[in-house]
Order: structure tokens, then C-alpha cells, then sequence
């Protein structure tokens, strides 16, 4: 119930202040007390690392138009005069950052949709959503046994960590995991009043005042996936089985962090499951693979934040074709197909919980789950000190280590181990030549009779060109603003190579798709099925001269 309104992007930070905002506005309109208390939030720092994060976090705030405070070790006691402040460097008060009770906030929503005409059956199981083999046309559901079906052609996914299968049954990739969520709550404190939000990321914890008790909570740094043979059938609201060994460390440190766990009686301990992501950020758009089905789904603990302007940002782009704003961080339409197997997110997702409170450095990488997508030469880079990134599944290269050095990445927020190299691998290119292997980037093939008329409607740029010629261009929306940026190589009079990012080929290719109409053009993605090497800089031409008749 921690409403937090600030987030890594500006539009995220955008849609978490419209959720607060909605729903301080909710009981008034339905009646239904949502237990809103903007009582606001501290972040504390105990380490230089964290202390540097949350003052630039602080800055972002400012900027993302969020009220923010850096404060002193002396001013969190006085916020916080419960808290050991002899080890903290300091903290960011967000002084609009508040909590609320989920389960009214969802009561608060159902009764207001109820009131402008919606239907919400309870007790109901969807079984499947039907399509036509292009969209979506219904929804079948067991109600007490008796089977039913809606007529639909809109169907929006929020099924949680169910979301994953419910998806799959129609084609469509949702790639989620549960993992077990640890809380406590205490006996009720004496003299315990309203406190902000309390956050001690290098501690893992969380703490919440509520009605006299407090709670503590944790993202700890290698979580417990649950689920992998599939969710039992039966299972809904329920809890998972105690574990306090994996907890106790966390309580170890709040028993010195907030002494009052010390003396304090525990009112429940609570484990249960919630939906994460491989990169810790939510779903939302249609999804590429069917028309009409679209995502609300895989929250990563901060569903309550973020559902309000989820739900508002999904509307509008089902009502207009287009999000009111840019939505690419959670976009749909980057997953990746791999990612649906099931060994490779039981892996992730043991990282990605504890990630929301590690240390958020530049060029973080992921240390889970690598070496899905490979170029054919990834072993002879690797042979040469080349440290690898990932990106949308593929190993890139993004530096290589020289001589001696360690060939991994050494976090920091000052410069870090790789600048250097970064430098020498930039005037390699500017001044002489460099190869790159830029195998991960997404090639799609347009062919057919009436495929130059086709990327014409599409691109901004003049593509009718002649054959072996590359043409630089964008792919334009309705508003003007670009969809695609890429590179369009003529290969024959009907048949063009496109190539576009990495991150962006399954967004790309369902552009194309969608546009298509009476077109007689063939869409494929071609992306692995070749490599690419390009030989790039000043000296590129007399290089190929030696070595090229």
C-alpha cells in the first residue's frame, strides 16, 4: 500500500502522481474510504554509493515535478525519531509520497466503474479468450460449473502472475514469475503515531506505520521464485508456508535499525506471491502477436502505485490507437518470445526482486539467465577481453579490457573501470578503423509486388531508390513523431532489408504488420539468420582496398 510517485522516467513518475491524485479523489466520489494518508516518505543512505544515488534521485524528483528534500542524518531522527541514525549519511524526503489500504483502493475502483455503467462478475474463472485468427472476438468463463462466453473485441490481460498462461493459450508472450513476498507486522506499539514511509534500501528493508503496529518488508538481494510447476488450481488469496530463515537476516537488521522489533510482538508474518518481470518493469499495450489483446500486467510489487495511471494511460490508447504519451519503458511489444521459457524467468526474476533496492548504477547488467541470444563470433570477442552487455537477450560487446585487466564491469558513480577503454575504442573508430559486430540488430525483409509503394506509405524518407542502395529514414506516426529508426537497403525491385534496433525488432515488425492492409507485401524476420559485421571509420576504405580486389 506504499504510493511512491516517483519513478525512473519521467512518464512512469507521471502515471504514479496520477494514481495518488486519483485516488485521493476516489472516496469522495464513491463513498468507499480508500485509507489514503499522504504521510510521505524517507529514503535513507548508509553507504557513499547510496548517498550519491538517492541526492541524484532527489534531482530527478525535482525536475519530474515531485517535491523532494535531501536531509540531514539529524533531520531523519527528527522525522524519524524512532530510527538508529548514528550510521546514516543522510536521506531524501518526499513529502507527497503517502500509503493506502489496497484492498479498499480496488473496492474504491470497482464501485466507481459500477456507477458509469461497467459489469464486474465475481467468482467467475476465465478459461480462454477466442480470436479469429487475427483478433480477438470473446471470453470464455466457468461460473459455478456452467461455462459462458462474452462477446468481445477488446480483451485486456490482468491476470497477474496467471497472466503468464492465460496468455500463452492465445500465442501471446507475457513473461512473468512469481517469487515469495516477506512482511511482518507487529503487535500494536504504544505511543506508535502517523510516520512517513520509511525505505533502507541497503538494508533490503521497508517500513510502514499502520494504525498503531508497524510493518517491516524486504526486497532481498536473491529472492525465491515460486510457481514453476504451474499455480494449483485452488489457490487464490491465499499465503505461502512460513519461511523465517530466509527473513531472519532482514530482522536482524531492523532489530538495530528500529529497536522497537527488539521488544515487539509479531501480529503476522506473512509470505505470499507476486508477479516480477525480467526487467523489473511492468506490461502494458497490444500485444504484437494478436490484435485487440492487450496487457495490464506484471507489477513487480508496486502495483498500487502505478495501476491508477495505468489504467488511465491503457484507456486512451484503446480508445485513440496511441498512448497519451511515450510508454516504451513498459511497452508490450519489447518482451521477447525466449523469454516465456519458464527456466530462464525462474532465474531472472530471483535477481530482478532484489534489484528495486540495489544500488541503481549506470551500465548496470544483469547477472542472471545470460547467454541466451549469441552472435556466430561472441567466442572469438569474448577470446579478445570483450565484456558483454545485454540487450534484449543478446551478448553485445560494449567494451574490451586491455592488457591485465579484469574484464567485468566495476560499478561506481564516479567514472568507472571502462572509460578509458570507451575513449580508446571511440578514437579507433574517429580517427582510424574499427570493426563492430552489430549481429543483434533486428532485419526484417519486405518483399513483394507492392512492396516499394508500401514503405513508401511508411517511411519519411525516399526509398525508391536503386537496387543496392541504403536509404536512412524513419517510420512516422499519424502525429509525426517517429515510430522507427532505420536503415532501408533496396535488394531487388521488390525485396528490402530493413534494419532497425535490437531492443525495438518486435515493435517494428508489428508496426509493419498493422499497416499492411490490402498491400500484397511478405513481412519476415530475418534477424538471425544473418550476422553483420561493419567496418566502420576514416581508414575503413583504404582497409578494404588491401584486402578486396
Amino acid at each position: 500500500g506504499l504510493i511512491g510517485q516517483l519513478r525512473p522516467s519521467q512518464n512512469l513518475t507521471r502515471l504514479a502522481k496520477y494514481s495518488r491524485d486519483l485516488y485521493a479523489s476516489l472516496e469522495e466520489e464513491t463513498g468507499v474510504a480508500t485509507g489514503l494518508k499522504l504521510t510521505g516518505s524517507i529514503t535513507v543512505a548508509l553507504t557513499d554509493h547510496r548517498w550519491e544515488e538517492i541526492r541524484r534521485q532527489a534531482t530527478l524528483a525535482r525536475i519530474f515535478d515531485v517535491e523532494a528534500e535531501v536531509v540531514t542524518p539529524d533531520e531523519v531522527k527528527a522525522l524519524y525519531p524512532h530510527l538508529t541514525t548514528d550510521d546514516v549519511l543522510g536521506g531524501v524526503h518526499l513529502p507527497g509520497d503517502g500509503q493506502c489500504d489496497p484492498a479498499n483502493i480496488a473496492m474504491a475502483l470497482a464501485k466507481g466503474a459500477r456507477m458509469h455503467g461497467a459489469k464486474v462478475l465475481e467468482g467467475v474463472k476465465v478459461t480462454g479468450v477466442d480470436d479469429d485468427g487475427t483478433r480477438v472476438t470473446g471470453v470464455r468463463y466457468e461460473d459455478a460449473g456452467e461455462a459462458g462466453r462474452i462477446a468481445a473485441d477488446v480483451v485486456i490481460n490482468c491476470g497477474g502472475m496467471w497472466g503468464r498462461d492465460l496468455a500463452a493459450s492465445s500465442g501471446v508472450t507475457l513473461p512473468l514469475h512469481a517469487c515469495e513476498h516477506f512482511y511482518l507486522i507487529t503487535e500494536p506499539i504504544d505511543g506508535l503515531t502517523s510516520l512517513p514511509s520509511l525505505r533502507v534500501p541497503d538494508e533490503c528493508a521497508y517500513y510502514k506505520e499502520d494504525a498503531g503496529k508497524m510493518m517491516l518488508g524486504a526486497f532481498e538481494p536473491r529472492a525465491k521464485p515460486w510457481g514453476m510447476g504451474g499455480i494449483p488450481e485452488d489457490f487464490e488469496f491465499d499465503s505461502l508456508p512460513e519461511d523465517f530463515e530466509h527473513f531472519e537476516p532482514i530482522l536482524a537488521d531492523a532489530m538495530h535499525r528500529m529497536p522497537m522489533f527488539e521488544t515487539a510482538g509479531v501480529h503476522t508474518f506473512f509470505n505470499g506471491p507476486e508477479s516480477f518481470t525480467p526487467d523489473d518493469r511492468y506490461y502494458l499495450g497490444e500485444a504484437p502477436e494478436l490484435r485487440g489483446y492487450w496487457i495490464a500486467a506484471g507489477y513487480n510489487s508496486i502495483g498500487i502505485v502505478s495501476s491508477g495511471g495505468a489504467g488511465m494511460a491503457l484507456a486512451q490508447w484503446i480508445d485513440s490507437g496511441e498512448p497519451p504519451f511515450d510508454l516504451w519503458d513498459v511497452d508490450i511489444r519489447r518482451a521477447q518470445p525466449f523469454q516465456k521459457n519458464r527456466r530462464y524467468l525462474k532465474e531472472r526474476v530471483s535477481e530482478t526482486l532484489g534489484l528495486l533496492y540495489a544500488d541503481h548504477y549506470p551500465y548496470r547488467q544483469p547477472e542472471t539467465a545470460r547467454g541466451v541470444r549469441r552472435s556466430p563470433i561472441h567466442e572469438h570477442l569474448k577470446a579478445r577481453g570483450a565484456v558483454f552487455g545485454e540487450l534484449s537477450g543478446w551478448e553485445r560487446p560494449n567494451w574490451f579490457a586491455q592488457g591485465s585487466q579484469v574484464a567485468e564491469y566495476q560499478y561506481d558513480w564516479a567514472g568507472q573501470n571502462w572509460f578509458d577503454n570507451q575513449r580508446a575504442e571511440h578514437m579507433a573508430v574517429r580517427e582510424g578503423v574499427a570493426l563492430f559486430d552489430m549481429s543483434s540488430f533486428g532485419k526484417i525483409r519486405v518483399e513483394g509486388r507492392d512492396a516499394t509503394t508500401f514503405l513508401q506509405r511508411m517511411c519519411g524518407n525516399d526509398i525508391d531508390v536503386e537496387t543496392g542502395r541504403l536509404v536512412y529514414t524513419q517510420m512516422l506516426n499519424e502525429r509525426g513523431g517517429i515510430e522507427c529508426d532505420l536503415t532501408v537497403t533496396r535488394l531487388s525491385e521488390t525485396v528490402y532489408l530493413l534494419v532497425v534496433p535490437a531492443a525495438t525488432t518486435r515493435r517494428d515488425l508489428a508496426w509493419l504488420k498493422r499497416h499492411v492492409g490490402e498491400a500484397f507485401v511478405v513481412i519476415t524476420d530475418a534477424t538471425v539468420a544473418e550476422a553483420v559485421l561493419c567496418l566502420m571509420g576514416p581508414g575503413s576504405r583504404d582497409l578494404l582496398g588491401k584486402v578486396s580486389p
